[in-house]
């Protein structure tokens, strides 16, 4: 019992690791400055992403293609510029982390 503590204990830190780790590359990377978590900046809060593209099976892909080249028109008129910074595993860690949100 006391050794499936102790399991569970780390596994639960190790995901919040993670979700923070995601987080300071989002900050890293400036994706903070247009997003928030919580929040609609100039683009929309990661929440509010996560959602819409909750069952759609072909989000990821299409989401770090955006991450990396930019985008329009899904979330208003503001454009998405092109993220030259990111490379693709980088965009593809933070499109994981946005969609795992809650």
């Amino acid at each position: 019992m006391k050794y499936k503590l102790m399991l569970a204990a780390m596994m639960a830190a190790l995901a919040s690791g993670s979700a923070f780790a995601n987080a300071d590359l989002a900050k890293a990377k400036n994706c903070m400055t247009c997003h928030s978590v919580d929040a609609k900046v100039v683009g929309p809060a990661y929440k509010e992403v996560a959602k819409k593209y909750a069952a759609d099976k072909k989000a990821e892909a299409m989401l770090v293609q955006k991450v990396m080249k930019g985008g329009s028109g899904t979330w208003g008129p503001v454009p998405m510029p092109a993220n030259p910074q990111v490379s693709e595993a980088e965009a593809k860690t933070l499109v994981k982390w946005v969609l795992s949100l809650k």
